[in-house]
């Protein structure tokens, strides 16, 4: 999908052979314990560039190029849509030299402002593992990790009057948004369930006490009875395509 520069340390180049090490894919390499963003789903904003962590184990004993790299891809491995600006692999940290087996680390960046990245890239993805061999040639696997890009939710709290007496109404009012990739601003996110939650004073965890749905443009409000000084928050759980978020907390003295 996007055009980009892959940067990479050295790599070690392990003499070729002929023969495909066991276990490796077709082509002479394999892939393995690949781990992208500690099993996380990707958060994206609008502005900020998103830097993805990757750790993964080559095999190989052919001869091949620094740029090594994991990444995210859907569609075809060779001619479908990749999900990235810039990569930089470590160099190789030799785990077997006889099997030719490595380990690497990997920074992964996508920039929302890429005039090629839109809303429409939210959701499912897979993984792809690429080296580039000698000769111009290249191997490229699926290397069967799923992955979920979503675009960042913002939820706000007030929770007013404070302070108040006990068994006063409390208004909890607040807003749930979303990233929109395409005009690079947070707008109101429609429909959604939020939960109000409440921890009173010293207690540890929160309890949901009712649940919302927002309004047209986002906008929370429920009404509560006083009983107790604590702090409010509101917390949405997301969905395939949109991030989890809790608001921060509002503290409310009920005397």
């Amino acid at each position: 999908m996007w055009s980009a520069l892959v940067a990479g340390g050295a790599t070690l180049a392990f003499t070729a052979v002929s023969a495909v090490p066991a276990g490796a894919a077709e082509g002479g390499v394999s892939f393995s314990n690949v781990k992208v963003n500690g099993g996380k789903p990707i958060m994206i904003g609008v502005k900020e560039e998103v830097v993805v962590r990757a750790t993964f184990r080559m095999t190989t004993k052919l001869r091949h190029d620094p740029g090594v790299a994991v990444f995210p891809y859907r569609g075809s491995l060779e001619s479908g849509d990749q999900l990235w600006n810039t990569i930089e692999t470590s160099d190789c940290k030799v785990v077997n030299r006889a099997k030719g087996i490595c380990d690497y680390e990997e920074r992964l960046y996508i920039d929302p402002r890429h005039y090629d990245f839109g809303n429409e890239d939210a959701g499912a993805w897979k993984t792809a593992g690429r080296v580039w061999l000698a000769g111009d040639k290249h191997d490229i696997d699926d290397v069967k990790v799923p992955l979920q890009v979503k675009r960042a939710t913002r939820v706000t709290v007030n929770a007013s009057p404070e302070p108040l007496r006990k068994g006063r109404t409390l208004t909890v009012t607040g807003k749930v948004t979303r990233a929109n990739w395409d005009t690079h601003k947070y707008q109101g996110y429609a429909g959604r369930t939020v939960s109000l939650q409440f921890k009173a004073a010293g207690a540890t965890s929160y309890t949901t006490v009712r649940k919302v749905k927002s309004s047209s443009t986002g906008s929370l409000r429920a009404t509560v009875k006083a009983t107790r000084s604590g702090t409010w928050r509101w917390v949405y759980y997301g969905n395939t395509t949109s991030g989890a978020r809790a608001s921060a907390g509002d503290y409310v003295i009920v005397r």
